[in-house]
């Protein structure tokens, strides 16, 4: 392995934070985070293992520096069409950043020294509800139960057993299969009349779960003591 400050340098793509970030992320993509190491990325990009350290201070830095990755690809909420639609469209881009890069969703709030996307992210949701008429509280309140879907979702979308909708249908049919008959009667109807009807994707509860939170904060914010007006 040869260091870029070797004589071949000069035919090197140059070393900076932002390639070592994305590299990691990459790596952490195919291996998990828990496998991740300066080592593995130092191999992926050709390098030395301590040439990384003059660009991220650590595995801890990189990290940092991973999770900002993802916020960065996270789009921002739009104001234009109102509260409700921006935070839609905030919930569903965090949704598809997640599943883009499973690792990341117990790490996205762990990090002490965010990165300039993930505080733009966060203040752009702010700005969002205070125009709005939220109070600080209710937007405290619509931040977190938000974030708590999301996470949690994904969190149990990417732990299920199955990917598609064929895969839930061998699923489900064989844990109706192994059900002794008579044994679970609610569990059996739902497994036949719900999670096997023609066409049945998971993902749909995602859009469900978040219009049930949405019309919530709505019927909140209409109330004439809401603590948002």
């Amino acid at each position: 392995m040869t260091d870029e400050t070797n004589a071949d340098a000069g035919h090197r793509i140059p070393l900076t934070r932002q390639r070592v970030v994305l590299t990691a992320v990459a790596v952490a993509d195919e291996v998990g985070v828990e496998a991740l190491t300066m080592r593995k990325v130092a191999d992926r990009l050709d390098v030395e293992a301590m040439s990384l350290y003059h660009h991220v201070g650590g595995k801890a830095a990189m990290l940092d520096g991973m999770v900002d990755a993802v916020f960065a690809e996270i789009d921002l909420p739009a104001s234009a069409a109102g509260w409700r639609a921006g935070l839609r469209q905030r919930a569903e881009s965090v949704r598809a950043a997640l599943l883009r890069h499973p690792w990341a969703v117990g790490l996205v709030e762990s990090r002490a020294h965010p990165g300039p996307a993930t505080l733009r992210h966060h203040d752009s949701a702010i700005g969002l509800l205070r125009e709005a008429g939220f109070s600080l509280t209710m937007t405290a309140h619509a931040v977190s139960v938000l974030d708590s879907y999301v996470y949690g979702f994904v969190l149990q979308e990417i732990n299920l057993p199955f990917s598609g909708s064929g895969d839930i249908d061998t699923v489900a049919t064989d844990i109706q299969n192994a059900m002794p008959v008579g044994e679970y009667p609610h569990l059996a109807v739902f497994i036949a009349e719900h999670a096997l009807r023609p066409g049945y994707a998971y993902a749909v509860e995602f859009t469900y779960g978040l219009d049930l939170i949405l019309d919530g904060l709505a019927t909140r914010m209409a109330r004439p003591d809401s603590e948002g007006r």
